[in-house]
């Protein structure tokens, strides 16, 4: 028997009452819609809401309506506490409504009766399987307004969640004039508002893709990259590093002609994802890090593919050359190592057994677990002073530890550290991290006074520098100079068809470069294409 699905064309706009009727004469099953209220509290809220229900039910006999009082033994069942709520289908969906469906929100009650009426999320794509890939509850709170003509699309994109994983996921959608109190609780002072599991999730209305990302990572995400089935894949050029060099690499080369790929095993933008503050990128006085890769990322997408969370396993020289990931295959001519660098350890007592717990070595992602604790910034460069002013900046009580008597950093930097009152250890050798279960102190070593002294703090940050990410390349066969980087000449590397860029070559750690070596590696293999015909 084919399956009955919501019509398509009550998703995005007011239906009349004709078309709302014939909508709910092909629902298949009883929609029970319940009711909680107190009198004296919320009335108007409370009456609107019950006006609304009944008008709905009127329209169809499939929509059961159950009007009790907040004292209610249901109301204790579902642990129901506001007046009014509104609990839709409870015996299969955890979806309740802290208000009354009044103006936009109207259409938001259309929605959540045909999908859970149906019982069928609608999802398709991209959105279902990242949602499929949740394995843990989510419990969404969802800031809405009556005047709001945003929050219809954001609240369609949380009911489809929740039909679609009732086992995991519910859903409350909060009227902020209904609840003031909950809208100053969570400083919803704008609608769309979105948490999860407590989590600010997004501000604002997304794209379907987007918010089922957002959920599944539990953090707003700006940048939707599609997952690939294929399994296989021929283009001309594979770039293996989403950094700078290889999103810039991939834009040039694209628009060169040639159909090229990008292959990145971990985050978008290398270094820069985790950079708190750039400040010395051509044309944008001071940006995040993350903002940055964002806006490289989104451009490079108009004219690449990028396959995130994919690691090369294997590459089998000759033409063409077939390069084997965990998830597909790809066959090409040309390849390009922007793998970058990763973070240089400082391979004392203590950093590996504490890494993790207090030991860290990006304030970006654990600075804020420190927020009026005291740690230590270990480095005296560019990275190390700046993640130290972002410490700082999150209420973080910090010391930088520097091995000899001046700092590495740009003068810029050196004044804002000197006029932020960050105090600096100069001469001084970071010896051993101490702690059991987590960081509690760090032995120091000052060269000076030839004295070591025990340091009490809660966490250590390490900026020492980067080790270029290599071992693709020596497994490859690629020729390695004596400092450690892909040795290469005009981007060419030792092995024919391979090529370089970036920060794994040596060079400037600057993020303009590497985004220059990129641009320049991909016309250099356009030319050497033309040049082989």
């Amino acid at each position: 028997m084919a399956k009955t699905t919501p019509p398509s064309g009550l998703h995005d706009h007011q239906a009349s009452e004709k078309e709302l009727r014939h909508a709910f004469e092909k629902i298949p099953a009883p929609i029970p819609v319940y009711l909680f209220s107190q009198p004296g509290k919320n009335d108007v809220f409370s009456d609107t809401a019950r006006k609304t229900i009944r008008l709905f039910s009127q329209l169809s006999d499939k929509i059961v309506f159950h009007d009790h009082p907040l004292d209610h033994k249901l109301a204790k069942k579902w642990k129901v506490e506001h007046s009014p709520t509104i609990l839709i289908d409870p015996d299969h969906y955890h979806i309740r409504w802290l208000g009354a469906p009044l103006g936009e929100e109207g259409r938001i009650f259309v929605e959540a009766l045909l999908l859970t009426g149906f019982r069928q999320s609608t999802l398709r794509g991209q959105s279902l399987k990242v949602i499929r890939q949740i394995k843990e509850n989510r419990d969404i709170k969802l800031f809405v307004s009556f005047s709001c003509p945003y929050c219809p699309q954001q609240a369609t994109h949380a009911l489809k969640a929740a039909v679609e994983r009732p086992d995991l996921i519910s859903l409350t959608i909060i009227d902020t004039q209904a609840n003031p109190d909950l809208a100053r609780k969570y400083d919803a002072q704008s609608v769309p508002q979105t948490y999860a599991n407590e989590i600010l999730i997004a501000l604002g209305a997304q794209q379907e893709e987007l918010f089922m990302l957002s959920l599944q990572k539990l953090e707003q995400q700006t940048l939707f990259i599609p997952d690939e089935d294929t399994e296989e894949v021929k283009t001309d050029l594979v770039i293996v590093g989403a950094g700078p060099a290889g999103l810039s690499a991939g834009i040039y080369a694209a628009r060169s002609g040639l159909k090229s790929v990008i292959i990145e095993r971990d985050v978008i933008g290398g270094q820069v994802a985790t950079t708190p503050v750039v400040e010395n990128y051509p044309g944008l006085t001071q940006i995040g890090g993350k903002n940055l890769v964002e806006i490289m990322a989104a451009h490079a997408l108009k004219y690449v593919q990028i396959f995130l969370g994919e690691e090369v396993m294997e590459v089998t020289k000759g033409q063409p050359m077939i390069i084997t990931t965990n998830k597909r295959r790809f066959i090409t001519r040309f390849l390009l190592l922007a793998t970058g660098a990763t973070h240089r350890h400082l391979d004392v007592p203590g950093e590996s057994r504490l890494s993790g717990r207090g030991v860290s070595y990006c304030s970006t992602c654990d600075g804020p677990l420190f927020a009026g604790l005291k740690v230590v910034m270990v480095g005296g460069g560019d990275s190390a002073v700046t993640e130290a002013l972002h410490l700082q900046n999150i209420g973080v009580d910090v010391t930088i530890v520097h091995w000899t008597d001046k700092l590495d950093a740009q003068q810029v930097l050196v004044r804002q550290l000197t006029e932020s009152g960050i105090p600096v250890l100069y001469n001084t050798e970071l010896k051993e991290i101490l702690g059991e279960k987590s960081v509690d102190g760090v032995s120091l070593f000052n060269s000076k006074t030839q004295k070591t002294e025990t340091f009490p703090v809660a966490g250590v940050f390490v900026s020492v520098g980067y080790l270029p990410a290599t071992d693709l390349a020596r497994k490859i066969g690629v020729a390695i100079t004596k400092e450690g980087y892909i040795k290469q000449k005009e981007y060419r590397t030792s092995v024919a068809g391979i090529y370089a860029a970036g920060d794994v070559t040596g060079g400037y750690n600057q993020i303009v470069t590497a985004s220059g070596h990129g641009a320049e590696a991909a016309l250099k293999i356009f030319h050497d294409q033309l040049a082989a015909k």
